[in-house]
């Protein structure tokens, strides 16, 4: 059945092509279950889904996090732990899932269209259907042993983070910027003590507020083909109708139709400890209200004035506070969207005893670049990197598409007015006219003069200690109160419920499934072309070698291979073995791999200092690193990787030469590298 028939429950909203990448998006909604969907339809072998539902909560039970894992045991007519697995390795499939806390995704990568129209409805069922029994949130939430001690996945998952110092200023900070009837505010991995009382209603009853297809948005990414994935939802749909919410009962919109966070009225500097036994270093993370996420010239503003501030070792925080002050071993930033957005910058690496002083110099900084010029130069040189790597990662990477509509589903306009931003990439013709003091009153006004809330992480070995007694009593207490006998009942249920959670699956019920075709799977096609010592293994029988033999051939003491695939974009990898250097000196391997990119070099008899390198670097590639080679299965080894237009192919190769030859050993610049290697 075509979308386009009038049979369809699902109606086309738009779709449109983007003109800094070969894809089409399209946007459908059912008007029968208010189920979205969304493609991004472009060609390879892998096909990605992201089955999205917002999930807002109130409190820290952690119930959108135990849904997360109890999805996978099970469904309506599915009643087997793994069957779902075991149907997406069939298939060519991997299914994972995440909670966020605005929403929970489920993700289905598999290669071809056939293998995951194969999966679709029964993992879609898995989602909106589960059987959530009690011995499932036994096992997979939490449950005493039969020693006395706390188990249980998601248990088990949130005890391992929850004392962590990010996990803590992290919650710190958002309690102090949300009230209690904002959900931004709480803990939806759940806290752990919060977790020990969950009740299995509580689960289920979120499950039903929150898990139905009027809030779910289905993201594809990849290959499609659309009339059978209408027609596959089509009758998903049918199938389920008599178990959901008629689209007449009361819904209100997670995010939307709740109640917004209130501004920040006055600056707030709070001390959080966090256990560690080694007190000398703690992080500082500070954070503030943004504009609105579907604000998309204010958005893009924020995230290129962010990385003029600290996207690199030249950008005034970086190279004040880590490169020359050494106050920070590196300076993070990054943002949450959200209607309004969150903004943070966290100093980490910081001396125990400098994290006030760290914290005042932060914005000393801040409020010194918003009172004089900016450099405009290097801000154009910014916005232009960065769009460059948004070209990039829409051509490479899955999750550029994903998060963007994933971002839009939650906040943006349901009529899609707000997704067709992705069309194109003129707001950064639009940053690219903006004026120093536009620069500057847009850093004044979300961050050198706004109000903020400022965590100073504090490690405390008191702390560490009393938490590790106060653990070990708690548990003491409850074996006490349980008692051999409540111990035995409690090893006992633990053992019912995984009996009954790891019942064989049939064959007969897997092999109801056939293995797909492979013919779906459109792999990339790629030209082989070799010179140097690569020859030696054989030389390719395509155009891409006759280009090289054609050229002018000097000696090449390398193994050099080419390979032309369809990409608007040069990557160069150079892998280096390290056999060669002395055992006692590859411990700072680390340090050269810090220093390669970071360093003085020496051009035409003169030297240039780190900063220019690296602006002239950013100005040539769209990303640039040494790294290890351990995904080449040589983890002694290294690789220099470049990314660049194709345009900026010789330059590349240059960069490569003069870092490799001529940089130089500067002492103060090892130290700065030291210093962060220790921090």
């Amino acid at each position: 059945m075509s979308p386009e028939t009038s049979k369809s429950h699902f109606r086309k909203i738009q779709s449109f092509k983007t003109d800094y990448a070969p894809c089409t998006i399209t946007q459908y909604v059912s008007d029968r279950s208010g189920m979205q969907v969304v493609v991004a339809d472009r060609k390879g072998p892998k096909l990605n889904g992201y089955f999205t539902l917002a999930t807002e909560i109130f409190d820290d039970s952690g119930a959108p996090h135990t849904l997360e894992h109890l999805v996978f045991m099970g469904s309506k007519s599915y009643q087997y732990k793994g069957l779902l697995d075991k149907l997406s390795s069939r298939a060519y499939s991997h299914t994972n899932a995440w909670t966020a806390t605005n929403h929970t995704a489920y993700t289905l990568e598999t290669a071809g269209w056939d293998g995951f129209a194969q999966v679709l409805p029964v993992y879609l069922e898995h989602v909106i259907l589960p059987t959530i029994t009690d011995e499932s949130i036994v096992t997979e939430v939490w449950h005493i042993d039969g020693e006395g001690n706390d188990a249980g996945v998601v248990y088990s998952e949130m005890q391992a983070v929850q004392f962590r110092s990010s996990e803590l200023m992290d919650i710190k900070a958002r309690r102090l910027l949300y009230p209690e009837n904002v959900g931004f505010r709480y803990e939806t991995g759940g806290m752990t003590d919060a977790l020990r009382v969950l009740a299995p209603e509580r689960i289920r009853q979120f499950h039903r507020d929150m898990y139905q297809p009027r809030n779910l948005c289905l993201v594809l990414v990849g290959e499609v083909n659309q009339d059978e994935l209408i027609q596959i939802l089509e009758d998903f749909e049918e199938s389920i109708k008599d178990d959901i919410p008629s689209l007449d009962t009361p819904f209100k919109r997670p995010w939307i139709d709740s109640a917004q966070p209130p501004k920040i009225n006055e600056t707030q500097i709070v001390t959080v400890e966090f256990p560690e036994e080694d007190e000398s270093v703690g992080e500082v993370l500070v954070g503030f209200f943004g504009p609105n996420c579907n604000d998309l010239i204010q958005s893009s503003a924020l995230n290129v004035l962010l990385t003029y501030l600290c996207g690199s070792s030249v950008s005034i925080l970086e190279n004040v506070m880590v490169e020359k002050e050494e106050l920070a071993s590196s300076v993070s930033y990054w943002t949450d969207p959200r209607p309004d957005m969150v903004i943070w910058l966290q100093p980490t690496g910081v001396a125990t005893e400098k994290l006030e002083f760290v914290e005042k110099r932060l914005f000393e900084l801040l409020k010194e670049v918003a009172s004089k010029p900016i450099d405009m130069d290097y801000m154009r040189e910014c916005i232009r990197r960065e769009r460059r790597q948004v070209k990039y990662h829409a051509e490479t990477s899955e999750s550029f598409y994903a998060t963007n509509i994933i971002t839009d589903y939650l906040f943006g306009k349901r009529d899609g007015s707000t997704l067709k931003d992705l069309k194109d990439l003129e707001e950064y013709d639009v940053l690219e006219k903006w004026t120093d003091q536009q620069w500057r009153d847009f850093l004044s006004k979300w961050m050198a003069d706004a109000p903020h809330v400022s965590i100073l992480g504090k490690p405390s070995h008191d702390l560490a200690t009393k938490m590790k007694k106060d653990e070990e009593a708690r548990i003491a207490k409850r074996k006490e109160d349980l008692g051999p006998e409540g111990l035995e009942k409690l090893a006992k249920r633990l053992e019912d419920a995984k009996k009954k959670n790891y019942e064989p699956i049939p064959a007969s019920v897997v092999d109801r499934w056939r293995v797909p075709s492979t013919d779906s799977i459109h792999f990339i096609e790629s030209d082989t072309a070799r010179s140097g010592h690569a020859r030696a293994v054989g030389s390719g029988t395509g155009s891409a070698q006759k280009l090289i033999d054609g050229a002018t051939q000097g000696k090449l003491p390398l193994f050099i291979q080419f390979e032309d695939v369809p990409t608007n974009f040069v990557h160069i990898t150079i892998h280096i073995g390290t056999s060669e250097v002395p055992n006692e000196l590859k411990p700072l391997m680390p340090i050269f791999s810090d220093n390669f990119f970071n360093t003085h070099i020496m051009r035409d008899g003169k030297q240039v200092n780190f900063e220019q390198v690296v602006m002239e670097l950013e100005r040539d590639t769209i990303s640039y690193s040494l790294h290890s080679a351990r995904y080449l299965s040589d983890p002694d080894g290294i690789m220099i990787s470049f990314q660049v237009e194709p345009e900026k192919y010789a330059a590349a190769v240059e960069w490569i030469r003069t870092m490799m030859f001529d940089s130089i050993f500067d002492p103060q610049r090892l130290k700065a590298s030291v210093t962060k290697a220790l921090a």
